[in-house]
């Protein structure tokens, strides 16, 4: 039997996984049987995968799909840079080795956060506006003190622009700067409803991620979830910036979805 049959018995539980959630489980066993020794992945396969057909192993009608998964699996570590040629000839022939970084994860876990730090790297790139001090809290595991930065550059920002004094805060800010007719941040050549909805959004952005982060501790454990208020929160913080047309960040809504982690 082989490493992968041991611990994902199921092929079609194995099918299921994406090449990131399959690599981590790979660069587990791999590690445990070869430490900080080269190897060659191909020939590692008759270790992690064991027999097709045998007793124990996975069915013969699924070897080139759970092939071509563990073939995946292996192209995104080595393209993520937790698999590396080993210097020299031995690289040039096959022989591969884990790198520094590969070697540092402890557990999965470590690795889930860095899995999650790549989904806001996209992100991040993406958007100039997430500050440093939002990605740092982010990379360390801190989602919900990622979130309550982005939300906090968002008040500053809407005070800033608006003129409004210290003392307004959260909901009471966004209510005074997107006041529908009396707001210095309201576009007036926009409909009424349009003015309502725009002061709803960000007192709800405030109100809801914002405000309930500076009273209390709020569980915040999901990455996903994470990044799409801190999304929200460089959504709100464009047209203040601009004092235009949230149009032109309305991609953004599409981003959450391409990045939604799969659901155990």
């Amino acid at each position: 039997m082989g490493d992968l049959t041991t611990a994902i018995p199921d092929a079609a539980a194995l099918l299921a996984l994406e090449p990131e959630e399959l690599g981590a489980k790979i660069l587990f066993l791999a590690r445990r049987r070869h430490g900080e020794k080269m190897f060659v992945p191909g020939n590692y396969a008759s270790e992690l995968l064991g027999q097709f057909g045998a007793a124990g192993g996975y069915p013969a009608n699924r070897e080139t799909e759970v092939q071509l998964a563990v073939i995946e699996a292996w192209a995104w570590l080595e393209a993520q840079g937790l698999v590396v040629p080993e210097p020299g000839m031995n690289g040039q022939n096959g022989w591969r080795r884990f790198s520094r970084r590969a070697r540092r994860f402890e557990n999965e876990e470590d690795f889930a956060g860095f899995t999650s730090a790549k989904m806001l790297a996209e992100v991040k790139f993406s958007i100039p506006s997430i500050s440093e001090r939002v990605w740092l809290a982010f990379v360390r595991g801190e989602f919900d003190v990622a979130v309550f930065q982005a939300m906090k550059q968002v008040e500053i920002a809407v005070r800033d622009a608006s003129g409004a004094t210290d003392d307004q805060i959260g909901v009471k800010l966004a209510r005074f700067a997107f006041n529908p007719e009396t707001g210095p941040l309201t576009d007036k050549t926009r409909e009424i409803g349009e003015r309502q909805a725009r002061s709803d959004l960000f007192a709800g952005a405030l109100g809801s991620y914002k405000n309930p982060q500076s009273h209390r501790n709020v569980a915040l454990d999901d990455p996903a979830e994470a990044i799409e208020q801190i999304m929200l929160a460089s959504h709100c913080k464009h047209p203040v910036n601009t004092a235009g047309d949230l149009t032109r960040s309305a991609w953004l809504w599409a981003v959450p979805c391409r990045l939604r982690v799969r659901p155990r």
